[in-house]
């Protein structure tokens, strides 16, 4: 395996990302730690060695998007990890301004950084995206048997609602970029210690175990799936 392999997270200066950042170092990738502020991506960079990268991007600004992907020629993976989650309400107990700034960076941001590191990825002989979504966003569990929120819960309905929005995306990647070899799949990295929202601060999940189902499906074979969803453990996450 050549160790001339480079990877994009985006919001790599903290939480998942930055885990996500430290294990694909570990596997021997270059890796290029989005970050929205250049001093705290300097610190995330120097935690994590000379494999890092640091780049400055913020998802949500066009301008900053293009200067980014104008400094990378090359890139084999791209996770992304960015996401917020300013809002715990119920739909009907939602403000939509909350829901534009959460799919402003949840699901516009992902089309329009995927779009502008494609050129990058293309360049790679096994290019990876990898979504990270929520096991929340799933219709089928938030209906029927869930394992993070009982059936009639519409808790969180920005949040889950964009990352469901996330999943549709990473189908329509998936399919249409397939014939090029591309490998795009959603994550769900389970219920972490973030500071996503409250209920996941107080969750005392290891973010680092999330992450690990990330850099799994970074890492996976050409004859591995794509569009699909999966949990940080590797099974499958129903629709």
């Amino acid at each position: 395996m050549t160790n001339d392999r480079t990877a994009l997270v985006t919001g790599a200066n903290k939480g998942i990302g930055l885990h996500i950042a430290r294990l694909l170092a570990a596997e021997g990738f270059t890796v290029h730690v989005g970050a929205r502020d250049p001093e705290r991506g300097e610190r995330a960079v120097a935690q994590l060695g000379d494999r890092a990268r640091l780049l400055v991007l913020d998802v949500t600004d066009p301008d900053s998007v293009a200067r980014a992907a104008a400094q990378v020629d090359h890139l084999d993976v791209l996770v992304n990890n960015a996401g917020i989650s300013p809002s715990i309400a119920p739909p009907a107990e939602a403000d939509v301004d909350d829901f534009r700034r959460t799919y402003e960076t949840n699901v516009f941001a992902v089309l329009e950084v995927t779009n502008a590191f494609l050129p990058a990825l293309r360049r790679s002989p096994h290019p990876r995206v990898v979504n990270v979504s929520s096991g929340t966003a799933s219709l089928t569990w938030s209906t029927g048997p869930n394992p993070q929120f009982a059936p009639g819960s519409g808790a969180l309905a920005a949040y889950r609602s964009s990352k469901a929005a996330l999943n549709a995306l990473t189908v329509f990647y998936g399919l249409s970029l397939a014939e090029e070899g591309f490998k795009v799949n959603a994550l769900a990295p389970g219920l972490r210690a973030t500071d996503l929202n409250p209920r996941a601060a107080a969750s005392g999940g290891d973010p680092a175990e999330g992450a690990a189902g990330a850099v799994r499906l970074a890492l996976l074979p050409d004859d591995g799936p794509t569009g699909a969803f999966f949990s940080w453990d590797g099974t499958p996450v129903p629709w």
